[in-house]
């Protein structure tokens, strides 16, 4: 496949190659982000309801912090080690289809531009100049629309999701540990909203959705969670349980 710029493409422009990737590891980045901040928020102000001693609140919160990124981390590879494992396995038989029926191939090519609107006779001359130019990517883009040079890595989502779940997960941590006793919740619940709304926009603009629609999804989510886990820990620390 040649990897040369048609004279009218745009560096910039998303069809320049590497899109699955980016988008792989930016996509894991912000759930994983998310996450975090959730996650240990939800837990910490769970156990500040139960107690006001620092020791426990610390101690779950790393945690959480550190089993979440695992967690995350495992998640994400699992998931896109399938994915990427059924992009090779479709890659394979397409290539086996075009080495052992090689004039089939061609024929459905043709009809899949003609279904696209392409006249008889120009669907098949596009389908033959793209067959002799690079038949395997012809047919794998509008067949399977899967770029095999761009088949999505594990790996980058895999520590991208980590990484995030880390960082989104510290910001929580640290606002129920260094304020006084009486601010942490309140704090917390402050910080982690506006954090949350933060990934919302983040993730409305990777997506091109709505950023207020967004934004107050994870928002309303994020404070249903923090209020659910503080009332328990209220009521199992006031009741003498914990």
């Amino acid at each position: 496949m040649s990897s040369e710029t048609a004279p009218d493409q745009q560096i910039d422009e998303p069809h320049m190659g590497g899109v699955a990737q980016r988008l792989n590891w930016l996509r894991a980045g912000v759930l994983g982000a998310n996450d975090g901040i959730v996650s240990v928020a939800a837990i910490g102000v769970g156990v500040a309801g139960a107690t006001t001693a620092t020791a426990p609140i610390l101690t779950a919160g790393l945690a959480a912090l550190v089993g979440g990124a695992i967690s995350m981390a495992l998640g994400e590879y699992v998931s896109v080690s399938g994915q990427r494992d059924s992009e090779h396995a479709l890659i394979e038989k397409e290539r086996r289809e075009l080495l052992e029926t090689p004039d089939e191939e061609l024929a459905e090519l043709a009809g899949l531009y003609q279904a696209k609107g392409l006249s008889r006779e120009t669907a098949l001359t596009v389908a033959t100049e793209l067959t002799a130019h690079d038949a395997l990517a012809a047919h794998l883009s509008i067949e399977l629309n899967i770029d095999q040079n761009d088949v999505v890595s594990p790996w980058h989502a895999t520590f991208a999701s980590a990484a995030a779940f880390l960082i989104g997960g510290i910001i929580p941590l640290l606002a129920i540990l260094l304020p006084p006793q009486q601010l942490r919740v309140p704090v917390t619940f402050t910080v982690v909203l506006i954090a949350l709304a933060a990934t919302g926009l983040v993730s409305a603009n990777l997506g091109g959705a709505g950023r207020v629609r967004a934004a107050a999804r994870v928002v309303i989510g994020g404070a249903l969670a923090l209020i659910a886990t503080f009332t328990i820990g209220a009521l199992l620390g006031t009741t003498g349980v914990v």
